[in-house]
């Protein structure tokens, strides 16, 4: 760029860069979604067309973006997770978190009518915020992964009580309301069951568990790997050649993104795709 007596105004720009050696995590949220939902007249508690089109507008964001390892996803919100060496951006807040929303909506946008093939958008046009945290550990990170998925099971179980109240109960909002206040998950599970015969434990698991988006390698066994917490243990981070890290990121952009409804609280999941914490891609599955 050509120097001129105007480029002192870049001396406004504050640094924005976020933590070194932390894991970053760009969480967006649907921005006046209960009117949106409302507008398109979406099934209540849960509308299917409306999560997978949020799953197909995240594997989208993650085939344009090989440097995030995971995502999650529930409801009208998503995480994206980016590895602690993750250097996107210089690790700019702001572009990260702009590259992610503006990706993520233009996809939502343009995929809308595969699944809503019968109702054309119009505006107000959906639109997403986001923010960036920084977690230190993998410990941290694995919490925070845990923390929105418990919040999934919760949020759902109670919507699903409450518009099983209001569907197949005949109760209005209110009343649902006053029925269900105080009442625990095993309270709910009863209400569901007895009145209803709804056993909970049957409904789908993208309801109950949300969405989890990864690239697909061959699965370890546990205990064949060293463990994250050994690699962090390690007196100095091991660092990779450019040309190195050139080569995993083209490795990881070949991969097959796959979305699954499993449990992330556990250790299993993570045991066995030891590449999700390491950064270092897997094998890539045969074909059967």
């Amino acid at each position: 760029m050509a120097n001129s007596k105007f480029e002192y105004v870049k001396q406004f720009e504050q640094p924005d860069n976020l933590l070194p050696n932390t894991w970053i995590v760009v969480r967006i949220d649907g921005r006046g979604f209960t009117k949106f939902a409302n507008k398109y007249g979406w099934e209540k508690p849960n509308d299917r067309r409306a999560l997978d089109l949020m799953n197909a507008a995240a594997r989208a964001v993650m085939a344009e973006l090989p440097d995030i390892t995971i995502a999650y996803g529930v409801s009208d919100e998503y995480s994206f997770v980016f590895h602690k060496s993750c250097t996107l951006f210089e690790r700019r807040s702001s572009k990260l978190v702009s590259t992610i929303v503006s990706t993520f909506t233009g996809y939502y946008v343009h995929l809308w009518s595969s699944f809503f093939p019968d109702t054309p958008l119009s505006p107000p046009l959906p639109s997403f915020d986001g923010r960036a945290v920084c977690y230190p550990s993998v410990q941290n990170l694995r919490d925070y992964m845990s923390w929105r998925q418990v919040d999934c099971h919760i949020n759902n179980l109670y919507n699903t009580t409450f518009w099983a109240l209001i569907q197949l109960g005949g109760m209005d909002g209110t009343e649902a309301e006053k029925t269900l206040k105080g009442t625990f998950a095993s309270d709910k599970n009863e209400i569901l069951f007895s009145k209803f015969g709804i056993n909970y434990n049957n409904e789908p698991e993208i309801f109950k568990k949300g969405s989890v988006v990864f690239r697909d390698y061959e699965l370890v066994e546990p205990g064949s790997h060293n463990t994250v917490a050994e690699v962090e243990n390690q007196a100095e981070p091991v660092e990779q050649s450019k040309t190195q890290n050139e080569k995993d990121r083209k490795r990881r952009a070949k991969a097959r993104i796959v979305v699954e409804h499993l449990d992330i609280i556990k250790d299993d999941f993570w045991d066995r795709r030891p590449w999700l914490l390491s950064n270092k891609p897997g094998k890539i599955p045969k074909e059967p």
